[in-house]
This record gives C-alpha cells, sequence and structure tokens, in this order.
C-alpha cells in the first residue's frame, strides 16, 4: 500500500515537509554563517540574509537571484528562450537600444561642455569689459 508512487501518505508527509521548512526556514551552518557575516558586514544585508532563510531559501541561492533581478530591473537579457533565431534577435535589439543610449549620452555631454564653452566665453567677454571700462 505505500509501495505505490503515488501514495497518499507519502504527498501528505511530503507536503507537511515543505510547509514546516517554509515557515521555519532553512537554518543550516552556511545560512546562519551568511547571515552572521551579512550583519557584521552591513546590517541591511543581514536582514536581506535573514528574510531570504525564513523564506526557506538557501543563502548560495541568494546572489543568483539577486543578479537575476538585477538584470531584470535594469531591462537586460534576462527572458531567454529555447529559440536561438530569437535570442539573436532580442541581443541585436538589446545591442541597438544601448547603441541609441550611448549617442544620446555623447550627446548629452558634448552639449554640457558647449554651454560651458559659451558660459566661459560671456563670462571673458564680460570680464574684459570690466577690465578696459575701469581706470588702472
Amino acid at each position: 500500500m505505500t509501495n505505490s508512487k503515488y501514495s497518499t501518505v507519502g504527498h501528505k508527509d511530503a507536503f507537511a515537509e515543505h510547509y514546516t521548512t517554509e515557515r521555519r526556514g532553512r537554518w543550516t551552518g552556511f545560512n546562519i554563517a551568511a547571515m552572521v557575516v551579512g550583519f557584521v558586514f552591513f546590517w541591511p544585508v543581514g536582514l536581506v540574509v535573514l528574510y531570504w532563510i525564513l523564506k526557506g531559501r538557501d543563502a548560495r541561492d541568494l546572489p543568483a537571484a539577486m543578479r537575476d533581478q538585477w538584470r531584470m530591473f535594469r531591462g537586460g537579457s534576462y527572458n531567454r528562450s529555447d529559440n536561438v533565431v530569437f535570442n539573436e534577435y532580442q541581443q541585436t535589439q538589446y545591442d541597438r537600444i544601448k547603441e541609441i543610449k550611448d549617442e544620446i549620452d555623447s550627446r548629452a555631454r558634448r552639449f554640457t561642455q558647449f554651454r560651458d564653452d559659451a558660459q566661459r566665453r560671456k563670462d571673458e567677454e564680460e570680464f574684459n569689459r570690466f577690465m578696459a571700462s575701469s581706470p588702472s
């Protein structure tokens, strides 16, 4: 009766084990050490690790999850598919967007430099008028 692959008793036990693990957290030696180091290093990092552990996850998975969230936030190539052609198309679109962004940044820097130069010329002209009008 319990040899069945789909035994309800085994299923309930697995569910109960999963639920209690989720509820209590994963208090392994590595997780505790990661949390302590996080609090010693910078207390908000310790809080993040504590929250991660209380959610029932392993601290070793935290860097990859943070990296994925950062990529998704930055709009990077987070959504990869199994289709190679689509991935190449997606990457070319990301590259095109990056080139446009770089061009806009370049123009903004050149315009800022132009305004700084114009302000300097204006200040120099004003200074020269002052020096020409004041007796020495």
